[in-house]
């Protein structure tokens, strides 16, 4: 008897797991970090992302693209394709907004944290359907101790490159999990 109920939590595990991979099937090409992208999409372009913050570090948008890329073409079937003409879809992305400002004071009203918030606008477009899937602002913060001697300037780049990981995570999923 104890050996019949054993074999039958089993097949009911083994059931659940093709009925989960099964109904994942329908809504286009799974991947197991999660993304989904329709069948129809093979590459994908991402220009140099545009910066147009006022901030005084160098090279964000030269970072943010990279971190696109590794989500898009590194966790993904797609390709990258070089021109944006010849790609299937397109992910565009902009910086508009850096700030860094206090966010916590202390007694001798030096700032304690910093915060340090990031403004993204991004749009991802099917070039063979014509169709938009992804066109909307993406905001994100870090904080950082501005009076610790060991991080100085590296503080502040740190926040800024933890705000823009979020910001990537965020347009990766919206992207890629409406399907």
């Amino acid at each position: 008897m104890i050996r019949f109920l054993k074999d039958r939590g089993r097949h009911r595990v083994a059931l659940l797991f093709v009925v989960a991979i099964l109904s994942i099937g329908g809504c286009g090409v799974y991947s197991f970090t999660g993304a989904s992208i329709p069948s129809h999409l093979q590459s994908v372009a991402i220009p140099l992302v545009e910066d147009n913050s006022v901030n005084t570090l160098t090279a964000l948008d030269e970072q943010f693209t990279e971190m696109l890329l590794q989500r898009f073409v590194r966790q993904t079937r797609l390709r990258l394709e070089t021109t944006e003409e010849s790609a299937d879809a397109l992910l565009r992305a902009r910086i508009d907004r850096y700030a860094n400002l206090p966010a916590s004071v202390g007694g001798n009203e030096q700032a304690t944290l910093n915060r340090v918030t990031l403004a993204v606008t991004v749009t991802y477009i099917d070039q063979k359907e014509n169709a938009t899937l992804l066109d909307r602002s993406f905001t994100a913060f870090e904080e950082y101790d501005p009076a610790d001697p060991e991080q100085g300037l590296t503080g502040e780049v740190e926040a800024a490159r933890a705000a823009l990981e979020k910001i990537a995570d965020d347009i990766f999923t919206a992207a890629t999990s409406n399907w």
